[in-house]
């Protein structure tokens, strides 16, 4: 029984190690937005969608921020690069037939969150967030329509 334990903690501890970069973890910070890249461009196909929508949500979150405190040019940026990983991730995951589930899950929390910001923002700013909205929900159809094809059953 204690062996098993211990074979457990060992793999948890294994697994963790591999999705958290050494130096992240060795200094207690996150991983910035250029390290979550590059480790896009080193990862495995089947890992890749998941760093792709870790990127998003980061993205997300630096959209609203600086909406917030009044910087539309670089939120508008950052929206950009919400809808460029998230077609990646949608991509990698449709090669992979891998998070597939998860990426479109995570496109739709996506969705809603800028869906929310666009309320908040001055009617000028809220056609890049429109468009990046619509952009979102393209690419979830594209990854539901991955997942229910027709006459592919398994």
């Amino acid at each position: 029984m204690e062996r098993s334990r211990l074979r457990r903690i060992a793999a948890a501890g294994l697994v963790l190690s591999v999705l958290v970069a050494p130096s992240a973890l060795a200094s207690g910070r996150e991983a910035s937005i250029e390290e979550l890249k590059d480790r896009v461009a080193k990862a495995s196909i089947d890992d890749r969608p998941p760093l792709c929508i870790h990127i998003c949500e980061r993205q997300l979150d630096t959209a609203n921020r600086l909406y917030v405190a009044g910087d539309v040019v670089k939120s508008q940026a950052a929206l950009v690069e919400v809808a460029a990983f998230a077609e990646l991730a949608r991509d990698y995951a449709i090669q992979s037939h891998k998070h597939e589930k998860q990426s479109e899950i995570a496109i739709r929390k996506m969705t809603r969150k800028l869906a929310d910001l666009k309320h908040t923002v001055a009617h000028d700013d809220q056609k890049q967030i429109q468009d990046t909205i619509d952009r979102l929900e393209r690419i979830r159809d594209d990854l539901l329509a991955a997942m229910f094809r027709k006459g592919d059953k398994k």
